[in-house]
């Protein structure tokens, strides 16, 4: 059982252990709520659901007021965040640290799949689709695919090949190959054949030497002709053909603690209060910071339509890669925060980067800023996703607001 992390650090703010890594034995959230539905006019307090009607709604901390014109409408989902949002058709996906939500677009109507309903954990921090049918990352409960019927799952866990029960991303490449990002190194399930236990590698610091810069590997993303992209706890690493290479803030990666440091607004030095990032921390000579600066840290990744690889770093801000070059953006640049939770491309090839205070558009040079002010549940936004009618759905902590428009 590793050690309680960040805990301190995000219970000001009302994010929860659950965004930053909690490993413990028990679910990331001990509040849970499902969500509650309403038209764009506002929400209701509580929403009886034919599935759930023994739950309750909470009321979220925080969110943005509601206006009956507006062209926004917000969803409710208790004291949990939201750390994915998944379209699919008539279907809304997503994962929170109280379970996965099915939202039904054309019936207005919810599922809630947790614990009572098959899965091993509540915590998810990953949805996506998997040989056609939906995957989720847990916290702790390893990871489970959904069978056929929309109902049930088959896990996968340490037993059949899993580095970590605790899981980060899933990736599928075009050769078939599958890729699990674990708090214990990166899984490939070659030909993506996961009842095969042969066919499952793990890659880690040790069998690597040092190619993966560090166990707990956060994301994944395929570049151009094969290539794989993985963020770390330690920095960015690319496989390729079986040859690895890796950078890290000592390369280029995350704005200098000089230039960020009056700007940072989580005060609290996580080292203070977790084994895990003491050690880290004294790995990566962040050993006179005393605030919550880790720009080796890569919370968010995207690779972009070009190739370019994007960092969202840990209080370094945004770290923009070519291949060779680093460029770093950080709130002297425009942007709203530089802990930078989500990335996301939607399908004009626009980046989107969520932030501790504030959606953020890349606008050529420059970045355009959203806020609760238009229609955000909260100025943390963990989770993105451009449903088919064009509407952006942005997740917080408590809520997810559908937005028509952002300009």
């Amino acid at each position: 059982m590793k050690n309680l992390i960040l805990v301190l650090v995000v219970v000001a703010i009302a994010v929860g252990a659950y965004f930053f890594g909690v490993k413990q034995g028990q679910d990331p959230s001990t509040d849970v709520a499902v969500p509650a539905t309403a038209k764009s006019q506002g929400l209701p307090a509580s929403h009886p659901s034919a599935d759930n009607s023994a739950m309750s709604v909470s009321e979220p901390v925080g969110g943005a007021p509601v206006d009956p014109d507006a062209h926004f409408t917000h969803f409710r989902v208790g004291r949990s965040n939201v750390k994915e949002i998944l379209p699919d058709g008539n279907l809304m996906w997503v994962g929170t640290s109280g379970g996965v939500i099915r939202y039904d677009l054309e019936k207005d109507n919810y599922r809630l799949f947790d614990t009572r309903s098959g899965l091993l954990a509540n915590g998810i921090f990953h949805l996506s689709k998997l040989q056609g049918r939906l995957v989720a990352g847990t916290y702790g409960g390893g990871l489970a695919l959904m069978d056929d019927d929309g109902e049930t799952w088959k896990t996968y866990n340490i037993p059949d090949g899993l580095g970590d029960a605790f899981i980060y991303d899933v990736l599928e490449m075009e050769n078939g190959d599958v890729w699990i990002a674990t708090w214990s190194g990166a899984n490939r399930v070659r030909g993506g054949d996961l009842d095969d236990r042969s066919k499952w590698d793990l890659f880690t610091v040790a069998n690597t030497s040092g190619g993966l810069p560090n166990d707990w590997v956060y994301g994944l993303r395929a570049g151009k002709d094969g290539v794989v992209w993985l963020a770390t706890e330690g920095g960015l690493a690319k496989f390729d053909e079986g040859n690895w290479q890796n950078w890290d803030h000592q390369d280029g990666q995350g704005a200098p603690y000089e230039l960020v440091r009056e700007q940072i607004e989580f005060s609290t030095d996580p080292a203070q209060y977790s084994e895990h990032h003491a050690r880290q921390k004294e790995e990566m000579g962040l050993q006179g910071v005393d605030i919550a600066y880790n720009p080796n840290y890569i919370v968010a990744l995207m690779v972009d339509r070009d190739g370019i690889v994007w960092c969202g770093t840990w209080g370094g801000g945004l770290a923009r890669f070519d291949g060779t070059e680093w460029r770093n953006f950080t709130m002297a640049d425009g942007l709203p925060g530089n802990h930078v939770f989500m990335l996301h491309e939607d399908d004009q090839g626009t980046l989107w980067i969520g932030t501790n205070d504030g959606l953020a558009r890349r606008d050529g040079e420059g970045f355009t800023v959203f806020t609760t002010a238009d229609g955000l549940f909260s100025n943390r936004v963990f989770a993105m996703n451009t449903a088919d009618d064009g509407s952006y759905w942005v997740g917080s902590f408590g809520g997810v607001a559908r937005i028509e428009s952002l300009h």
